[in-house]
């Protein structure tokens, strides 16, 4: 798992990356072209993928939110692995809070900052430069900048660590005789975007160009637009409403690339090991971020919308005796929990909401789901092959605005067809349809 991975490299037809690894692995397994997340932001995302429940008003909400106490009693999928004999470790940020669903994992989760000696060296943020550690800890000011470049080994930060952590790991596992899930979190692309100065220079400064459409959408409802409050309270970053500068969004871009590549390099250390080991032959492995994340677009930087470039996310599954290929349908990350089951031949449980998504894997032009549905707090979204259709509704549920974007001739949601004459029947079906997913997930 990759937090903030947007899908920006070659799989997904984006150029502008440096991603060996991420390129190597989509040659070699499936690449869902168009898989959503169910909400777009970590906590809520990562406990949804891992319960196999989808979001609603009151569960998995924002980033504090925990599959142990939004959805009590609910197995999560490495506790129902746990349960059917597998080994299962989680290494890095999987489930997003310290402790989430402990009797889960085999072994009690392991961070980076477990470790006291990586404690007293960086703040938590991951700041390696002193000045940036002193900014980060002072009651008195924003945290440290939004980007820190420092000329270090790759186990200096974080990711490093737990690459080499996982690689140890595998080692161990590989002796056993129970059968492992090992969930790997990387913290990279993630705010602060830290990397080593390595990965800053595999880019030329004068190459990387702002979005191309850094507005609202026309005719774009008030509740689409938030002030990106993640990113603002990093220092140097202006305050709400102010825009950053177009140097200020290069240089961000430019770090959101070097960590993105940072975190590339750490993957295929832990892929490297696979096959070193000899395992790959007998492992499935699952490449996901947790969501998208705006650079820019529509004005917008971070999560935190219903817009596809926060909802559409990258998801690659190679599996032993599946070819590569491409898989095009729609499909949605709750259908990550029994496309794994499925695929291990493990029973699943009976609160499950998704779907497998074995067909695909093993014929790669087999549709996918005729819809998907993100949410964002007030608002619901539903996505088919033609159109994304948003309503933002009040906590009752009552329609306050909506949005409809054109999917194949307006991919980068420009203009807001939702009160087109012409698109009335097409709002009318979509509003049909993401009132039956809401009543079938239980309401709002």
């Amino acid at each position: 798992m990759v937090d903030d991975l947007r899908p920006q490299f070659a799989a997904y037809g984006r150029t502008g990356m440096v991603t060996p690894a991420l390129d190597r692995l989509a040659a070699e397994g499936v690449v869902f072209t168009r898989a959503y997340v169910n909400v777009p932001v970590c906590g809520a995302s990562r406990a949804s993928l891992m319960t196999g429940l989808r979001p609603t008003s009151t569960r998995f909400v924002n980033f504090l939110a925990r599959a142990d106490t939004d959805a009590p009693g609910i197995a999560t999928l490495p506790a129902h692995l746990k349960a059917a004999g597998y080994t299962t470790l989680s290494l890095g940020k999987i489930l997003h809070v310290d402790g989430e669903s402990a009797d889960a994992w085999s072994r009690p989760e392991w961070r980076p900052v477990h470790d006291l000696a990586v404690r007293t060296a960086a703040s938590w943020r991951n700041y390696l430069d002193p000045a940036n550690i002193k900014s980060d800890t002072d009651e008195d000011s924003k945290r440290g900048p939004p980007f820190e470049r420092m000329d270090v080994p790759d186990n200096a930060y974080f990711d490093g660590m737990i690459a080499e952590r996982a690689i140890r790991e595998l080692g161990v596992l590989r002796d056993n005789e129970s059968p492992f899930f090992l969930a790997v979190g990387f913290m990279k692309p993630h705010l602060p975007f830290n990397a080593p100065a390595k990965y800053w220079d595999q880019y030329d400064p004068a190459e990387i160009s702002l979005a191309e459409f850094d507005h609202m959408p026309l005719n774009a409802p008030t509740e689409a637009k938030h002030y990106w409050g993640e990113l603002r309270n990093y220092a140097t970053v202006p305050d709400a409403p102010e825009p950053v500068s177009k140097e200020m969004a290069l240089k961000l871009r430019h770090g959101y690339y070097a960590a993105t590549s940072y975190a590339d390099a750490q993957i295929g250390k832990v892929l490297r090991a696979l096959d070193d080991l000899n395992l790959a032959e007998n492992t499935i492995v699952v490449l996901v971020g947790d969501h998208g994340w705006s650079l820019g677009e529509h004005g917008l930087w971070a999560k935190h919308s219903p817009f596809n470039v926060a909802t559409h996310a990258p998801l690659i599954i190679r599996a032993p005796g599946a070819a590569p290929g491409e898989a095009n349908g729609l499909v949605e990350f709750i259908d990550i929990y029994p496309t794994l089951l499925a695929m291990t031949g493990t029973l699943p449980p009976v609160h499950l909401q998704g779907t497998s998504m074995l067909p695909m894997i093993e014929n790669p032009a087999s549709p996918g789901k005729p819809a998907v549905f993100p949410r964002w707090r007030n608002a619901e979204n539903v996505r088919t092959d033609r159109y994304s259709y948003t309503e933002f509704r009040t906590q009752d549920g009552t329609l306050i605005s909506h949005m409809l974007y054109d999917s194949v001739n307006d991919i980068d949601e420009t203009v807001n067809l939702a009160d087109e004459p012409g698109h009335a029947a097409d709002v009318a079906e979509l509003k049909e349809l993401l009132s039956k997913n809401i009543a079938d997930r239980g309401g709002f």
